[in-house]
Formats: structure tokens, C-alpha cells, sequence
């Protein structure tokens, strides 16, 4: 298994050297060169398996064993899935009128990201501790990454965690999930602008090769593919408990309709990945007011708006969903000459066309949508008045979709649950509604916090540059030591 850049100028790396990358050092994103194929027989052998038992059969398919032996691998990925606090990690929840909600959010943060990203840092750690070597990893996030990151990294001896976050855009739980993490290894930032402008200054960060090599800089925003690998699971997992296969002993497989809700577009890319090895999905992916993605399925419009929008399902507050540029190289026949004409034309000007067979292509493979706050609110409130079941409100987005569009006949229906409503107690009020708070969400109010104020002026990067190198040479000389405030 190896891997190459969605622009096409970089080819055969080995899954060690795409886990400890961001982009590719030609702007683009990793994939696997070929996907293998999941045949009716297999999916049939796996659907006694559990979810952690699923991320080890997939992980397995794309990490060859000469790399991580396979006794290897999965004690490193069972560790990881084993503090959840639900058993086996993920829960489904069956509720009135076929609606069928898979909760990822039982991790530490209470989001879907805890997920890949303790498989991750688990990966990440394995390698460094047999090579006795040091990373930085460098974070943007829109609210839930930045704390998955740093919760399943912090003491980590080899591992410097850099996070940014958009000040003032996100739950003051996702803030305290960043911010209350006082390990010499965890360094965060607090940046005006959106997520998206975040983004920009990493994206030149990344590109700096010299850098790179020099401070061990590596991405655990869903820009790493290991990401995107273990979220390849939930499709499967969902297709597996929802679709009925096992009624269907020999005969065509049938089909599951995911519904997710969308930002950077991970989630989705999985997705796509999992239909093109054989899964039979129809996919659906849902937005708030940034729609860009919507846009994009619809008419071919991948154009950012002129600002981000603030909504009440702030995680998905994206205009630039990096991933869908992994969704254009696989769908374009890995054409990764005209994914790069695309995409730098897109960072230039902020706005592109699809080709026309490409874009029929993305129309074929999925579905979209867009919701309003209003929708949002008015989606918590039925799916609580007929189940007595709270949703987040980016779960909402998906479930909105539910509830507005009848199934096809013969069809299941999955939306994806991608945090717990106990982060976003404001979007629960404004629908009427109440939480109760998990002990964990409350203790938080009274630890201490510590972060930095992240000043920037025309030259993004530099700042957050001079950071990083002081960060790693502090690291080489001693420990670094803080005041929580």
C-alpha cells in the first residue's frame, strides 16, 4: 500500500511518512494510490464485529504488516478505543419514525473526533517511542479538533501539540477542552477570524519543507490521512447494524443511506472511500448556512462566500472544505493534474467551476442539503417532543434532513451523531430544551486554564512561525514550564 498527492507530483510513500505529514509538499493531500476492494463475502464474515474490531480489519487493509505487525496494530488501536464510555465506543440509537442516530461522541471531549484521533496519537507515539524521535504537531481547529488533539496527546513524551482556535466561535466547552490542558507539551492559541483564516497560515507552514523536516511538523487535523482511515469505519460499522444484509444471505447487497453532517469534509471523504471499495451507500452531506459544499453537488458552484457565517452548529462554520479536494481526485479518475489546476485556481481566487463530468460525477455519489438555524432549533425540538432523545445541534443538521425527505423504498437510513448536546448548551436552550451535564463538563468550570493570545497582522504565518521554533528549542534545551492563569 502507497500513497500519492491529490495534485499528482508526489508518488509511493509508505503509510509511516503520510502519519508524520500535513499536506504534501506539492499543496495536496495524501491518498492511497489503489483501494481495495471489500467483497459481499467479507462484509458478510464482519457483521458479528464490534466497531473497535472494525477499525482493526480496516486500519489492517491500509497499514501493511511488515510496517506495524498485526499483533502490533491492534493493541495499539484497541488501547485507543478503550476508554470510551460507552462499551465498544460508538452507540446506535433506534428511535420513532425509522430514524436510526449512530453516537461517535463518547470520547473524552464528547465529539466524533476523539475517535480517529486517539487511534492516531496512539499510532503517532508507537513509531516514536521505537525511534526514540520528537513531533509538533500543528492544529486549526473550528472547536471539537483542537481538544480531541490535545486530550489524546497531552503527556505524551514524544509529541509538542500547537493548537489555534477561532477566539470568540466556539462553546466555551470546547474552549475549556483546549484551554483547562496544562501539560508542558500542550501549547494553545486563541486567534481572531474564522477557522478558514486559520487555515491559511497553516497551509504556508506546511509548505516550508525546510521547516517541516527541521521542527518534525505534522498535522492532526483531518489533512492527516490516518484520520480519514479510521473514520472509514463508521460507514462500515453503520452499513453493517442498519442495512439489513444479513437478511439477505447470498443475494445483492443492499443499500444504507448515511446522512452527515458536513464542514471540512472528512467525514464524507470517508465515505466516498468506503462506496468505491464495494460498500453499497448513498450518501448525503448536509450543511448549515456555509454551503458551499451544498453548492457544490447541486450546480457545480465551489465558490466560498464573501465571510463565514456564525451558526448555532459552529463545528461546521467552514466555507473552505479541504477534504473535498480528496473527493474531486478520487472521483475525477485520480486525475491529480486537473485536481491541481482546480484547487490552486480555487486558493487564488476563492472560486471555481466543476468540469461538467466531474461534476455529474460527485452528483452521482451523493446528496446535499442546507439547514438554517431555524431548522436547526426546530429539529431539536421534534426529535425531543417525539423521543424524548436530544440532539446536538450538528447531529440536527443531519436528522433535519430525516425528517424532510421520505426514505426510497426498501432502504435504511443512518444520521450521524457527531457531538453530545452537552457542548452546546446555548443551541439547547434557544430550542427550548434542557441538558443535563455530565460530571466531566461541569469540573471543567473550575479548573484553571492557560492559553495565549494570538496577534496577527498582514504576515499570517510569521507569528505562529516563530512560536513553533521557540517551542521545539525550548523543547531540546529542558523542560518548558507555565503559570496556569
Amino acid at each position: 500500500m502507497r500513497y500519492c498527492s491529490t495534485r499528482g507530483e508526489v508518488q509511493g510513500w509508505g503509510f509511516r511518512e503520510v502519519l508524520f505529514s500535513g499536506y504534501a509538499p506539492d499543496g495536496g493531500m495524501f491518498m492511497p494510490e489503489t483501494l481495495p476492494t471489500i467483497t459481499p463475502d467479507t462484509l458478510r464474515s464482519w457483521t458479528s464485529l464490534s466497531y473497535p474490531r472494525l477499525v482493526q480489519e480496516v486500519c489492517a487493509l491500509f497499514i501493511p504488516d511488515d510496517l506495524i505487525p498485526r499483533h502490533d496494530l491492534d493493541a495499539v488501536l484497541s488501547g485507543a478505543l478503550s476508554q470510551f464510555s460507552v462499551p465498544g465506543a460508538v452507540r446506535l440509537a433506534r428511535l420513532g419514525g425509522g430514524l436510526s442516530v449512530l453516537e461517535l461522541f463518547h470520547g473524552e471531549t464528547l465529539a466524533f473526533k476523539d475517535l480517529a484521533m486517539t487511534c492516531t496519537t496512539r499510532l503517532l507515539d508507537y513509531f516514536l517511542q521505537r525511534e526514540s524521535r520528537r513531533a509538533t504537531v500543528l492544529v486549526g481547529t473550528s472547536g471539537d479538533t483542537g481538544g480531541s488533539a490535545i486530550r489524546g496527546a497531552r503527556g505524551l513524551r514524544g509529541v509538542d501539540v500547537v493548537v489555534v482556535f477561532p477566539r470568540g466561535r466556539i462553546t466555551a466547552v470546547q474552549e475549556k477542552h483546549m484551554t483547562t490542558s496544562l501539560e508542558d507539551n500542550i501549547h494553545v492559541f486563541a486567534a481572531d477570524g474564522s477557522s478558514d483564516d486559520i487555515d491559511v497560515p497553516l497551509r504556508c507552514l506546511f509548505a516550508d519543507r525546510e521547516l517541516v523536516k527541521e521542527h518534525g511538523l505534522m498535522s492532526l487535523n483531518s489533512v492527516n490521512w490516518c484520520r480519514i482511515l479510521v473514520q472509514l469505519a463508521h460507514f462500515l460499522y453503520a452499513y453493517l447494524q442498519l442495512s439489513g444484509l444479513e437478511r439477505t444471505p447470498g443475494g445483492a447487497l443492499p443499500r444504507l443511506e448515511v446522512v452527515v453532517p458536513t464542514g471540512g469534509a472528512g467525514n464524507i471523504t470517508a465515505g466516498c472511500i468506503m462506496k468505491e471499495m464495494g460498500v453499497p451507500l448513498r450518501l448525503v452531506a448536509m450543511v448549515n448556512a456555509n454551503d458551499i459544499v451544498h453548492r457544490a453537488v447541486q450546480s457545480g458552484d465551489f465558490s466560498m462566500a464573501t465571510q463565514v457565517k456564525q451558526t448555532l452548529a459552529s463545528a461546521i462554520d467552514i466555507q473552505d472544505p479541504y477534504n473535498m479536494e480528496r473527493v474531486f481526485w478520487l472521483l475525477s479518475g485520480r486525475d491529480g493534474l486537473q485536481v491541481k489546476g482546480l484547487m490552486e485556481e480555487f486558493q487564488r481566487s476563492h472560486k471555481i467551476t466543476l468540469p461538467d463530468a466531474l461534476h455529474r460525477k460527485v452528483s452521482s455519489v451523493m446528496c446535499a442539503g442546507s439547514v438554517t438555524d431555524e431548522g436547526i432549533v426546530g429539529t431539536m425540538r421534534r426529535c425531543w417532543e417525539e423521543n424524548h432523545y436530544l440532539l446536538c445541534p450538528h447531529t440536527a443538521v443531519a436528522v433535519w434532513h430525516h425528517y424532510h425527505t421520505p426514505l426510497s423504498p426498501g432502504e435504511n437510513r443512518c444520521c450521524i451523531a457527531t457531538a453530545s448536546p452537552a457542548k452546546f448548551q446555548d443551541a439547547v436552550q434557544k430550542a427550548g430544551l434542557t441538558v443535563d451535564l455530565p460530571e466531566e463538563v461541569r469540573a471543567l468550570e473550575k479548573l484553571p486554564t492557560r492559553f495565549q493570545n494570538l496577534e496577527w497582522g498582514e504576515d499570517w504565518e510569521r507569528p505562529l512561525r516563530e512560536r513553533i521554533v521557540s517551542i521545539t528549542s525550548v523543547r531540546q534545551r529542558g523542560a518548558l514550564f507555565y503559570s496556569p492563569v
